[in-house]
């Protein structure tokens, strides 16, 4: 693709007030403080991006605004692709984006860089060296309509060493039904501006003057753009400052202002001219659609058949036209047509009068660019936290969709392939063997449902094997010679593997058999270089009750049952102690009683004695004291 349409000047900004849908973000790339503009649009410093270093241009003094000052820049050393995801605070889905860029030589090596630029993973613009060197100086701006859901991912890839370059990002929600794209196009469709001309005016929109426009769009002299033959009729422009009916309403919102001026000629259609003719630059072998503006603002013109003209695009004549008889005097009337399979490089719009002079007040011309393909969702998550948790380094680029666009390599040591209802592209085969890398493996690995071979070798990963690699699609699996610990998981063994390496780690544990069962099969294992390893042939025996580096299943229940044992054993021990206890309580005398019966027993023996010794002395014959009496 070559450079879709672009204003090759520097001076235009933006009016955020004036935006109908919500939030619009005007970033300036390279700034570190927010900042002000004369037109009180507010300028955030520079935020959202994943690499890169900041810069100025060469000479500031030629540049009106600030935010055309200063630029971002991506080296090689932040990876050849480089984006700023911008997260989406409005409700609409649909926005409007535009860039400003600018070299001015800020390097000193007066060499434009080529590089291009992609909006989620479909390349949009592409820049190529060597600049013109009006756009080089001055910069230029580019603007697109794109649909984003929660974030607007804007990625740089550079060609060879050269480092991609940003001024400022624009975003402006927009109305979701804008240039009829439920007709016209899907939501994956990408609308580039290859030409946005305000015909019979001077150059005018936010930046040139007060007016605004609600989208953010900016409008451009059509002058430049005008066919001009030899012996053709003299264009003139014409104006009004009445108010234009139908203008500025939903759902595009095309300003009043554009309808306010328009371009015709000075000969009429019975004079022999009445011909207005514009040429567009435009790239092949893609869909335009071309958007043309129209009011009947000559007050000359009263009713319908008094201005007729056909309308010609790229010599097709595909409409007659009169204005009032359209839409009436001083109202808005727009038309629009497709044109398909381009094979030109340019595209003419031509205006014939049928009737009186033909007339124009605006003319828009959109690349229809088809979304590419870009990465199942969850598989870009997984990636996200695996980029987190092995610690890529900053120069392999992993930034952005990991696949997506499809005309560019995929993430270093990354390959895709197309899903197999060719909807989405998923993440095939990670090779990062020997990368430096010192984190460890994310669980969400798993969710990388359709990866075939998975080499991080060689590295310094420590962790345990993640149990969600087990993918049924996973054939080669290589994580020797880094520092894994813990077990082998079982999930491993489950899968379609055909090539195991897990040599040179610090794993311990009992192997599955249907891992080993892998070499037995023809497939190819090696475990060897980890001392904790054991219970199949050439590793040591695994001991009893120890499984996987831990308790097996049969040590926990002899464990269980022996603690079960003990526990009742405790209990019966407090059970006769504690009967015991109760028995002591329950039939012991009190003291007090004791004592009493102590008496009692005395008193008995006594008494016994007493008559022991009364018998004694009867015996003997001794008188009784009854008888002595």
């Amino acid at each position: 693709m070559t450079l879709p349409f672009f204003l090759f000047f520097s001076i235009l900004t933006t009016v955020s007030t004036a935006l109908p849908y919500g939030i619009s973000y005007h970033i300036d790339c390279g700034t570190p403080t927010n900042t002000t503009d004369s037109f009180n649009t507010t300028w955030l410093s520079d935020r959202f991006f994943t690499g890169g270093t900041t810069g100025i241009v060469s000479e500031p003094l030629r540049f009106h605004h600030h935010h055309e000052k200063t630029l971002r820049f991506f080296p090689i050393s932040s990876g050849k692709k480089n984006c700023y995801t911008v997260p989406l605070l409005s409700t609409s889905s649909r926005y409007l984006l535009r860039t400003f860029v600018v070299y001015d030589n800020y390097d000193g090596k007066s060499h434009p860089p080529s590089f291009d630029v992609s909006v989620s993973g479909t390349v949009v613009f592409s820049w190529r060296s060597p600049w013109p060197e009006s756009l080089a100086r001055d910069g230029a701006y580019a603007d697109l309509f794109a649909s984003f859901q929660e974030q607007a991912l804007i990625c740089f890839y550079s060609f060879a060493t050269d480092p991609p370059v940003v001024s400022s990002l624009e975003l402006f929600a927009v109305d979701p039904a804008s240039y009829g794209s439920a007709s016209i196009a899907n939501n994956d469709t990408i609308l580039v501006n290859y030409g946005r001309l305000s015909c019979g005016s001077n150059q005018w929109g936010p930046g040139f003057t007060n007016d605004a426009d609600r989208f953010g769009r900016s409008w451009q002299s059509d002058s430049e753009y005008r066919t001009r033959v030899a012996g053709q009729n003299k264009v003139v422009a014409v104006s009004t400052r009445s108010s234009i009916l139908g203008a500025d309403q939903k759902p595009n919102y095309f300003p009043t202002k554009l309808y306010q001026t328009a371009a015709t000629t000075a000969e009429t259609a019975e004079e022999g001219g009445g011909v207005l003719e514009y040429e567009l630059n435009v790239d092949a072998k893609l869909d335009y659609l071309v958007w043309l503006h129209f009011a009947e603002i000559e007050d000359r013109v009263r009713k319908a058949g008094e201005r007729v003209f056909d309308v010609f695009v790229n010599g097709d004549n595909l409409t007659r036209l009169d204005i009032y008889k359209q839409a009436g005097g001083l109202a808005a009337f727009t038309w629009h047509h497709t044109v398909k399979n381009l094979s030109s490089s340019s595209l003419s719009v031509k205006l014939v009068g049928v009737v009186g002079a033909p007339l124009i007040c605006g003319i828009e011309n959109y690349a229809l660019v088809p979304g590419d393909p870009s990465t199942v969702p969850q598989q870009v998550i997984a990636m996200k936290a695996l980029k987190d948790s092995l610690r890529v380094p900053e120069r392999m680029g992993w930034n952005g969709d990991p696949c997506a666009p499809t005309n560019w390599d995929a993430w270093e040591g990354v390959t895709c392939r197309m899903s197999k209802d060719n909807t989405a592209l998923v993440i095939s085969q990670i090779d990062l063997g020997s990368q430096g890398l010192k984190g460890f493996i994310s669980d969400q690995i798993s969710l990388l449902s359709d990866l075939v071979s998975l080499n991080l070798s060689s590295n310094l990963l420590m962790g345990e094997v993640p149990s969600g690699l087990g993918q049924k699609s996973l054939i080669h699996l290589d994580l020797s010679n880094n520092q894994l610990t813990g077990s082998i998981p079982d999930s491993i063994a489950s899968s379609s593997l055909q090539l195991v390496l897990l040599n040179g780690n610090l794993l311990e544990g009992q192997v599955p058999d249907e891992l080993y069962s892998i070499g037995v099969h023809g497939g190819a294992i090696d475990l060897s270089s980890n001392k904790g390893l054991c219970g199949v042939p050439s590793l040591p025996a695994c001991p009893m009750f120890w499984k996987n580096g831990r308790l097996s299943t049969e040590g926990k229940i002899a464990i269980g049952l022996s603690s079960l044992f003990v526990f009742c054993l405790i209990l019966l021990l407090v059970y006769i102690y504690i009967r015991r206890r109760r028995n002591d309580y329950d039939f012991a005398l009190p003291h007090e009683l004791t004592a009493l019966a102590a008496k009692r027993n005395r008193y008995q023996r006594q008494k016994s004695l007493m008559v022991l010794e009364m018998e004694s002395q009867h015996a003997k014959g001794l008188p009784s004291p009854s008888a002595t009496q």
